[in-house]
């Protein structure tokens, strides 16, 4: 299926769809969190990570030719620089009051900061005017704030003035930042920035091999794992307990491609990244899907393997899907392909919201819709990654994948 025409053909009208499912998002000042019928939510302010990857996802739209794309990139360029952007002690604020109302947020997250970073290497691609200067700025300033050069590691937030910085650390973050780095790697050229990806990967992926491909999501400063936090709040949208099987899944996506973007840039990776890959992949399918009876994944497990929250969260699958994708394209083995099309099955039936639009964002475990975890449907991100993969070559990042489609 994953190579079939008629596939692609059914996974480019998906993405025609989700594309005009979020245009509705555009507002002064960014894009707001779109809710179940695709309009902004009103008393949600704008979040940095929200407009950064809506910008990411226009971008992509863009060098694939969609119309008015780049008029929805460009804005979320604007946004990033006026409305989010710091001029007094630099970075970008977490969130600020939007249209529809809410309340800002000071605060400068790593999360949010390597989705800048993504956004702003996915618009110079595109060739969105003043996109490169915006991808300079954005890549400095997470190494100067956001890279811990002795731990070769992320830290996670600081103040608004960069004077304090949490002593939490996280995987999450992390993982966004390695796939930012790819994409800046792969639209500046510069390799250095592989160099630090391979650092963070190979840190993480060691603890996740300590625990049974089990990746803990929480850590100290020191990056030793806290396998308590999150109990007391199981449920929790950024910081949940356990291990998470879609991360296990993205972060499989992202190690195969990181293993290309090396083979790209003519480097010897520092380790086999597709079979750590595929370990991973393995344990998140093992833990995750159907892990109730019921087809889907978990959202997350405990320690060994248990169902502990049993959302069906719509970014899982789509994780599930991209990682099924690049496995099948790295390896051709067959297996990925079964996967993939079990999965997208799952998809059609119970994932894709056919009356109101996108994605259903959570399922719950009778595979109804739900919105105990996060309500509305906030952004494209995901969705639009998930559909675009199997129709594009394997490379490091989407937009040079995108771009290497188009000739």
């Amino acid at each position: 299926m994953i190579a079939e025409p008629e596939h692609h053909s059914a996974l480019s009208q998906q993405v025609e769809a989700l594309l005009k499912f979020g245009r509705a998002a555009r507002v002064p000042g960014g894009f707001g969190w779109l809710d179940d019928r695709g309009q902004p939510t009103r008393g949600q302010p704008l979040k940095l990570y929200v407009t950064a990857r809506m910008t990411h996802v226009y971008s992509l739209a863009a060098v694939l030719g969609h119309p008015g794309a780049a008029a929805l990139a460009q804005h979320g360029r604007d946004s990033l620089v006026e409305t989010f952007a710091d001029g007094v002690h630099g970075g970008w604020y977490a969130a600020v009051a939007g249209p529809e109302g809410g309340a800002g947020d000071t605060t400068k997250a790593g999360y949010p900061h390597a989705f800048v970073m993504l956004a702003a290497a996915s618009a110079t691609t595109a060739g969105i005017p003043a996109a490169a200067e915006l991808l300079d700025r954005s890549s400095t300033l997470y190494l100067d704030q956001f890279w811990d050069q002795a731990q070769a590691m992320p830290v996670e937030d600081w103040d608004r003035c960069f004077t304090h910085c949490s002593a939490y650390r996280g995987a999450n973050s992390s993982m966004h930042a390695v796939e930012a780095m790819v994409a800046v790697a792969e639209a500046t050229g510069d390799t250095r920035w592989l160099e630090r990806v391979e650092a963070v990967a190979g840190r993480l992926m060691a603890v996740a091999r300590d625990h049974h491909w089990r990746l803990p999501e929480h850590y100290d400063a020191q990056w030793n794992p806290d396998l308590t936090l999150g109990q007391d709040t199981p449920e929790d949208p950024v910081r949940p307990y356990g291990s998470t099987p879609g991360h296990g899944l993205e972060w499989a996506r992202l190690l195969v491609q990181l293993q290309v973007a090396g083979e790209r840039a003519g480097r010897t990776s520092a380790q086999d990244w597709t079979a750590v890959a595929a370990a991973l992949a393995d344990r998140a399918v093992a833990d995750g899907w159907a892990a109730d009876g019921a087809e889907g994944f978990v959202y997350t497990v405990d320690f060994e393997g248990a169902p502990v929250v049993r959302a069906r969260m719509h970014w899982v699958l789509c994780e599930a899907l991209g990682a099924a994708t690049v496995l099948w394209q790295r390896t051709g083995e067959e297996r990925y392909a079964h996967w993939y099309r079990q999965w997208w099955r799952f998809a059609v039936d119970h994932q894709i919201d056919h009356d109101g639009g996108s994605w259903h964002h959570e399922l719950g475990p009778d595979l109804q819709p739900s919105a105990r975890i996060r309500p509305g449907k906030a952004d494209l991100y995901h969705a639009v990654q998930a559909c675009l993969l199997p129709s594009l070559p394997l490379t490091g990042s989407l937009a040079s994948a995108v771009r290497s489609s188009r000739g």
